[in-house]
């Protein structure tokens, strides 16, 4: 039996790709993931996801990664609920990367606060007989899902680190970080608008260009 494990990074960020990661192994190779002390990517060091992805990509079957741009993330939740839309966007994605592993078994890590609904959504755009196994903090619990979480965020913090050498520090991406926002305050003051690595859609983005424009209003 064939199991494949699906995990996102970057869902949050303002800035960077939404990525989406997924594994392939034979079943009987999953203790294997243990062996090489797979874990949540969360819990491990960038160094130790690197060297846990090049482990993983050779032990598997088959990986996929997909990556969601900003314009894409910005086009669906511009068009109605934030959160519902991304959610459904990532279950299309999901989907997309399970059909290219064609597992006999997905174990997916739920992005929907309904995770029966998250599966579902999922399944909705499979033309083929899976068995989808949807939970919250599946990355914490499965290996196979463990797995391909780091291969997930190495893509995405690989994706960061490329914006960061043509463009400068803009810390972690995430609107919680202060360089991240003095960043976007510069980019927004000099050209007005937002580049296509940035979610214009996400709340911050928006506040700090309105703060913009109201500054260049009272100057003008």
């Amino acid at each position: 039996m064939q199991i494949a494990g699906v995990d996102d990074a970057g869902r949050g960020p303002i800035i960077g790709p939404l990525v989406i990661a997924g594994v392939l192994l034979d079943e009987k190779d999953l203790p294997r993931l243990m062996d090489l002390g797979v874990k949540d990517s969360k819990r491990l060091s960038p160094r130790r996801r690197e060297e846990l992805a090049a482990e993983i990509r050779e032990l598997a079957l088959k990986h996929h990664v997909a990556m969601l741009s900003p314009t894409e993330i910005d086009r669906v939740v511009e068009t109605g609920k934030k959160l519902h839309k991304l959610n459904r966007l990532e279950a299309q994605t999901m989907a997309k990367v399970i059909t290219i592993l064609k597992p006999d078994v997905a174990y997916v890590d739920a992005s929907d606060v309904l995770a029966d609904r998250f599966k579902q959504h999922i399944a909705e755009n499979l033309t083929f007989k899976v068995q989808i196994i949807s939970e919250h903090k599946a990355d914490a619990k499965y290996p196979i899902v463990s797995a391909a979480s780091i291969i997930a965020k190495v893509e995405r913090d690989r994706a960061l680190s490329a914006l960061q050498e043509k463009y400068g520090n803009m810390g972690c991406g995430y609107a919680t970080d202060p360089k991240t926002i003095k960043f976007l305050e510069k980019w927004i003051r000099k050209f007005g608008s937002y580049p296509d690595f940035v979610r214009k859609s996400w709340k911050p983005a928006k506040r700090l260009k309105r703060e913009a424009e109201a500054e260049q209003t009272k100057l003008s």
